[in-house]
């Protein structure tokens, strides 16, 4: 591998994993970075925080607070930038107010990030994608490899798809910028989504679908920083995408176990092992509204995430481990207590 940047500079670094690679990167473990840390985030409450968790640290911050979609913010992201740079870019909606936000936010964003970082001559850029550009596996005993065709899940899906042929395009016209596509993660610094999951856990109330058979692949967010660190690090060919995940795939209902295993672990007596069971047609019936609901341009949370849930989605790391020589340190039960004991000592109620 080779050695950190000068400057590291992280969009979206107000978000989830944002937030997870400012800590590790300012934190004393051995991610730590002497260099500066640049980050871009939405509004001045993300620099606040994040101010905060790097206070002390030895760590030079510098936040530019902007709309990752507006050139202008781009421009003054990378003013002045001197010595060796690198860019993680974490930027993106995950779940809109309206569907125009993909487009804004996830390819035209990452359209201006890529046009930024050729024009400050970076040394290496990485884009973190996602599975939703390849759908859902046809069949539970699928994964995902490296050669999967693009198969967009609705409008997140397609302009995270338009964001890695942005990114592909980039790529011959010089830049070096590989990717990573994380599945759903999980661990601290989590936002309310991942909150009300742990509740819903806890109270008996989060849906199973048939017999809960449904293969997911997750990634905890220590692994998920560990493989953007290793492709922003380890020399390789531009333009590869490796998925990071845990080391295997987990099915609903040991996701749904050992989460409530875990909860009662930290110290909640009261976890219910009752389960609301609902037919996979339920499923096959909200996948059917959201994709209704998207075409109107409007966005529904509850629904989308209902209409997933169904589904496997399973992918396998062997590329990262034989190219990045990722392996990932944590599994679901420690992942778990380590987020829940995160969410005790910053007083979030599960």
């Amino acid at each position: 591998m080779i050695d950190v940047p000068d400057t590291t500079v992280i969009t979206g670094a107000g978000g989830w994993l944002g937030t997870g690679m400012v800590a590790a990167f300012s934190g004393d473990g051995e991610q730590h970075r002497a260099g500066r840390l640049r980050l871009l985030v939405h509004d001045r409450d993300d620099e606040a925080r994040l101010l905060a968790l790097t206070d002390g640290a030895g760590v030079t911050v510098e936040v530019v607070v902007g709309d990752v979609s507006r050139r202008e913010t781009i421009d003054r992201l990378f003013a002045g930038l001197t010595g060796t740079v690198d860019v993680l870019h974490a930027a993106g909606v995950i779940h809109p107010t309206s569907i125009d936000e993909f487009e804004q936010v996830n390819h035209a964003g990452t359209a201006n990030v890529l046009a930024g970082a050729a024009a400050a001559d970076v040394r290496r850029m990485v884009h973190v994608s996602s599975n939703s550009p390849f759908g859902t596996n046809p069949e539970r005993r699928d994964s995902f490899r490296n050669d999967e065709p693009y198969h967009p899940y609705l409008g997140y899906g397609r302009s995270k798809m338009e964001a890695e042929l942005r990114v592909l395009e980039a790529v011959e016209r010089g830049l070096d910028v590989v990717m990573v596509r994380p599945p759903w993660f999980y661990g601290p610094h989590q936002p309310a989504r991942q909150t009300t999951f742990f509740t819903l856990v806890r109270t008996g109330r989060f849906p199973v679908f048939g017999d809960g058979g449904q293969r997911r692949s997750m990634v905890y967010i220590d692994n998920l920083v560990d493989g953007i660190v290793r492709a922003e690090l380890t020399p390789t060919a531009a333009g590869l995408a490796w998925w990071i995940a845990d080391a295997r795939p987990y099915t609903v209902t040991e996701i749904v176990e050992t989460v409530g295993r875990a909860l009662r672990d930290e110290g909640f007596a009261n976890v219910k092992s009752s389960r609301l069971r609902l037919p996979e047609l339920v499923g096959d019936v909200a996948e059917r509204l959201d994709g209704i609901v998207q075409r109107t341009g409007r966005y529904v949370q509850q629904l989308h995430v209902l209409g997933e849930m169904n589904k496997t989605i399973a992918v396998d790391i062997d590329a990262a481990r034989q190219d990045l020589g990722y392996e990932p340190a944590v599994e679901l039960y420690d992942g778990m207590r380590r987020s829940i004991r995160w969410c005790i000592e910053n007083g979030i109620p599960l």
